[in-house]
């Protein structure tokens, strides 16, 4: 039997006076370092639905699903805890810096699948003339925000500001009306608002 190196005598030592180098898992619940890159998790109040977490998502851990009916319009964002890797790329590439963030949470042992899907709601914001999905709510606020005075050169995004503020004027419609392009100050998606645009006639 080889006898024991001077390295690891002194490890033995330490470890006896300082207590083992691991956690007393599961016995004790385990807190790791604060650099630990544990479930992305999403925040109700920060996330404002732009699919960008989706977009650069490497393993297709994030998808969303747009639900239109005659009650509501929302978007389920939705995370796979199960198929996440924690790479960190949804995070780092979120618009709002708060939307979506790493967590601590690390110990994700479950009998089902299902349990391992997180999720949350967004309220869309559909195209006053067609009716189609222009993106969610949140996320058209949160682009005039940024764009500042900019965002006055596109009646969707100030509109949809006015509104959020409770400062628009539903009259400026019908006042345009009378030059046959009221619908120029609706909230309308691109296809309408380009539709809008080349033609002097209501649509």
């Amino acid at each position: 039997m080889k006898l024991p190196k001077l390295r690891e005598l002194k490890e033995a030592i330490v470890a006896l006076v300082k207590g083992p180098y691991t956690s007393r898992f599961p016995k004790e619940a385990h807190t790791p370092h604060k650099n630990f890159r544990g479930r992305p998790k999403f925040s109700q109040d920060e996330c404002v639905g732009c699919l960008g977490c989706e977009n650069v998502c490497p393993v297709n851990a994030i998808s969303h699903e747009d639900i239109v009916d005659k009650n509501s319009a929302k978007r389920i964002m939705i995370h796979y805890s199960d198929t996440c890797i924690f790479c960190g790329q949804c995070q780092a590439y979120c618009i709002t810096k708060e939307g979506i963030k790493l967590s601590n949470e690390w110990e994700l042992s479950m009998f089902d699948r299902r349990d391992s899907k997180e999720t949350i709601e967004k309220e869309l914001l559909l195209c006053e003339i067609c009716g189609d999905v222009i993106g969610c709510k949140d996320h058209i606020i949160w682009l005039a925000k940024e764009l500042g005075e900019l965002a006055y050169s596109n009646p969707t995004l100030y509109m949809t500001r006015l509104k959020e503020l409770g400062i628009s004027d539903e009259e400026v419609k019908s006042a345009v009306n009378i030059s046959s392009r009221s619908d120029r100050m609706k909230v309308v998606c691109a296809r309408c608002r380009r539709k809008t645009t080349l033609t002097t006639e209501k649509i």
